[in-house]
């Protein structure tokens, strides 16, 4: 017997769906969200701190939607390369970026120009990570205090020097930001990189830095670099013997590093609070908490609203910061 027509024809609309959802097309009216693969993009090669973190992040948010979340490196042009292709994917929910503290508050202060706008372009879903800042020096100096540190920069102005990942990136700001509070002159050596220039002060090429604290744990707990603060109010779960800055005499120094997710602009609400739900789900799970704490960072989510409270009242800090300094990258 041969199918009847209106059979042919259910097949047939069958196998054009399928090819459909194969291709990923938008979810459409009434569909439920997910039904496609979503992808996370990390705007910088595989291998650095902000990938180490999403990609268990990832692997979570699959496993409590039930749907593929796949992370996409994106690298290039510190972070703006990957920003910009999810600004320009479709807002459906099916694209989020992870911005940073560098790259999403300090990157429009000293860019001259970005093909986004992380205000208007963007929509906040949730943080998922907070790193604090590591001051260190060279075992070498002879300082084992910030206060000691201060009073050894105000009798050698533009003797010492100090390393980053490059000119205007977060190690280089929160150092500009310990110069304007405590009034001392100390020479910046950008590098290519956060790598490099931790290589260079346990060298002793260069005496300090100021740095997410996972790339500087390690030789701070073996001692080949010496820990003199951080940055955020309490004291770190991983190095609880070193005060903070706030201790230090210094409680203006309040910064943090954070990872977050963002969607298109136009992403719908229901979509953006679907994927709140989730990644607050995610951070909360004991297993990421501690994986995120063996990295040197603290599981941390929000709403949408607080997200987005942080991105102004960040972009107005290092504004500020920047100006007085007077960095701009073209």
């Amino acid at each position: 017997m041969y199918p009847t027509r209106a059979i042919v024809i259910a097949l047939t609309l069958t196998g054009i769906s399928g090819l459909v959802f194969a291709q990923g097309t938008s979810t459409g009216p009434g569909q439920a969200f997910p039904s496609k693969p979503i992808r996370i993009v990390v705007p910088y090669p595989p291998g650095g701190p902000i990938d180490i973190v999403t990609r268990p992040l990832a692997q979570k948010l699959n496993e409590g939607m039930n749907n593929p979340v796949v992370v996409d490196n994106r690298g290039g042009a510190n972070g703006i390369i990957g920003i910009d292709n999810v600004a320009k994917s479709p807002a459906d929910g099916y694209s989020l970026i992870v911005a940073s503290a560098g790259s999403f508050a300090i990157n429009p202060n000293v860019y001259a120009k970005l093909p986004f706008d992380v205000i208007k372009d963007f929509t906040p879903v949730s943080l998922f990570v907070t790193v604090p800042e590591l001051l260190v020096v060279h075992p070498s100096l002879p300082v084992k205090s910030v206060k000691e540190l201060v009073a050894l920069a105000k009798a050698r102005p533009r003797q010492l020097n100090y390393g980053s990942s490059g000119t205007g990136g977060t190690p280089h700001l929160a150092m500009e930001l310990l110069k304007q509070a405590a009034g001392v002159d100390i020479v910046h050596v950008p590098y290519k990189g956060m790598g490099p220039a931790a290589m260079d002060l346990l060298g002793g090429q260069v005496q300090l830095v100021f740095a997410d604290l996972p790339v500087l744990l390690p030789h701070a707990k073996s001692g080949r670099l010496r820990a003199l603060a951080v940055s955020t109010p309490k004291r770190s779960a991983n190095l609880p013997e070193v005060p903070t800055m706030a201790e230090s005499d210094y409680p203006k120094i309040d910064i943090k590093n954070w990872y977050a997710l963002f969607v298109p602009a136009a992403t719908p609400k229901d979509v953006v609070a679907i994927l709140n739900a989730e990644t607050v789900k995610v951070v909360a799970r004991a297993d990421m908490k501690s994986f995120v704490q063996d990295q040197g960072g603290v599981a941390t989510s929000s709403a949408p609203a607080e997200l987005g409270a942080l991105l102004r009242a960040e972009l107005a800090m290092w504004a500020k910061v920047v100006k007085a300094a007077g960095i701009k990258v073209e």
